[in-house]
């Protein structure tokens, strides 16, 4: 059931503390947001998904029978719309990756989860990627992205999830109308998207951004 301007978190974490420490501080910070749902594993997270579905969705990636980058992509298959912040005390860019290539809108890192997951949940139910600063920080750093001019580099983490999904068809060779079909978004919604790629990502000819997508492991596997 809707709550009338209220954002419905589910929070899944196997570790009892870490659900009433984040329900604690939103309870005390964020009257807007109100934890609709709790579950210890993966497939009690995706059975409450299924009975009642939420705005947001806090995985931890460390869960018993289902973990939690499995229980994301059985919530996904089913719905394609569905917003997961993954929540974890890995901060490595391989596991980093692998959640965002996988569908997650954001990415909390565990030590600093209590002061960053209300304006995380706000920024993922506008639609826009949460990455906890010090995972920011660590993709910028460690991203084995190709110079452009002035010294910067091309970092793939600048993009939405929308771009990044875009990219991964643009590498598969699909043209905009049927990325826009795959998407359910018009044509000129998905020329606005590579307009932004282009630009954030300084790539301007499709084949190089298809080379990029395979270097960068951002096309599908």
């Amino acid at each position: 059931m809707t709550i009338p301007g209220k954002i419905r978190v589910l929070i899944a974490d196997d570790h009892s503390v870490v659900i009433e420490g984040l329900k604690a501080v939103l309870k005390k910070t964020a009257p807007d947001i109100v934890v609709s749902g709790e579950a210890r594993d993966g497939r009690r997270a995706l059975d409450l998904a299924r009975r009642s579905p939420a705005d947001v969705y806090v995985f931890d990636i460390s869960m018993p029978v289902l973990n939690g980058l499995e229980a994301m992509s059985l919530l996904l298959r089913s719905d394609s719309d569905a917003r997961v912040i993954m929540l974890s005390m890995h901060d490595d860019r391989p596991t980093v990756e692998k959640a965002l290539r996988a569908g997650a809108k954001g990415y909390l890192v565990k030590e600093s989860a209590a002061g960053e997951i209300a304006r995380a949940l706000r920024v993922v139910h506008r639609g826009k990627r949460y990455l906890s600063p010090s995972i920011t920080d660590l993709l910028e750093s460690s991203a084995p992205s190709c110079p452009r001019s002035g010294g910067k580099v091309r970092d793939w983490s600048l993009l939405t999830a929308s771009e990044i999904a875009i990219v991964r068809y643009i590498a598969e060779g699909l043209g905009n109308k049927q990325i826009a079909v795959r998407l359910s978004i018009s044509c000129s919604t998905v020329q606005v998207h590579r307009r932004n790629i282009a630009r954030k990502l300084d790539i301007h000819k499709q084949t190089d951004l298809v080379r990029y997508a395979i270097r960068e492991g951002l096309s599908k596997p």
